[in-house]
């Protein structure tokens, strides 16, 4: 091999070799670049699709699947036909949506039953948890209990010459939380149905010693608002001034749940608010 020849075939040795290790040490300088400083645009996976049924205006639904939560005044205790609202609610939906089939998938309301204690239900229940994923529209009533069983130490509707109002105000911030917790976990559950929160009324306002009680009760609707106000599929419709003027009329012989008449008149708000 002659000179020359021997000295091309080194110089294109060399000159792989520097292009080989100018290759490596870019890669190299990459890969730290990379795991120091890693880019926003890392795959991630693919997107997960919602089971959930998209949120829209129920007159746009294929159907109308009601599921009522919540409190006694869900329950319908106090009218004597046993519709209380939520069935009136679906009466007055299927005459406003005619042409959509609407259905109370479940009324799971439960005497007593607290805010701390509903949501341990939404947190726990699989069963609860099934029935709201079902549904497009979800109504409930909760705080009645937190309040006046801060009050007085019992079920709303047991007792009322011992009601502390300054217990009540002092109270009010623990009952709130535990309606925030309620809200959220609702949301989480189910983000696409419409859900309606009907706010609480004094039943009491008749008592001259207890119509302060208001004050409190609007502070509590108030502060239910602001927090309803956080999510976009929530809303909250207001029943303290149906029953302070007309408690004779709306209320049941308990004095504290509404009779049919008064559970109408909720029910026919709701389905005001609606679309």
């Amino acid at each position: 091999m002659s000179r020359t020849s021997s000295s091309a075939l080194w110089r294109s040795i060399a000159f792989s070799a520097l292009a080989s290790t100018l290759l490596l040490a870019g890669g190299f300088g990459y890969a730290v670049k990379d795991m120091l400083y890693p880019s926003a645009e890392a795959y991630t996976g693919a997107p997960v699709k919602s089971v959930l049924p998209e949120h829209k205006e129920l007159s746009r639904a294929k159907e109308i699947n009601v599921t009522a939560i919540g409190d006694s005044l869900t329950k319908g205790t106090g009218d004597a036909t046993g519709d209380g609202y939520v069935k009136q609610l679906v009466s007055l939906l299927k005459e406003k949506y005619p042409a959509i089939p609407v259905k109370l998938n479940n009324n799971l309301a439960v005497n007593g039953i607290r805010a701390d204690q509903l949501a341990q239900r939404l947190s726990t229940d699989k069963g609860y948890r099934y029935a709201l994923r079902q549904s497009n529209l979800i109504v409930f009533t909760i705080g009645g209990n937190d309040l006046f069983q801060i009050a007085n130490g019992r079920a709303a509707g047991e007792a009322t010459g011992d009601i502390s109002l300054e217990t009540v105000k002092k109270g009010l911030n623990q009952g709130i939380d535990r309606l925030d917790n309620v809200f959220r976990l609702l949301y989480e559950i189910n983000p696409n149905a419409h859900i309606v929160y009907t706010g609480l009324y004094n039943p009491f306002y008749n008592i001259t010693d207890l119509r302060d009680g208001s004050l409190q009760v609007q502070k509590w609707n108030e502060e239910a608002y602001s927090l309803l106000h956080q999510y976009p599929n929530m809303m909250m419709v207001p029943s303290f001034d149906l029953f302070e003027r007309s408690i004779g009329s709306y209320l049941s012989n308990d004095h504290f749940h509404p009779n049919h008449e008064g559970y109408a008149q909720i029910a026919e708000r709701i389905a005001q608010s609606l679309d």
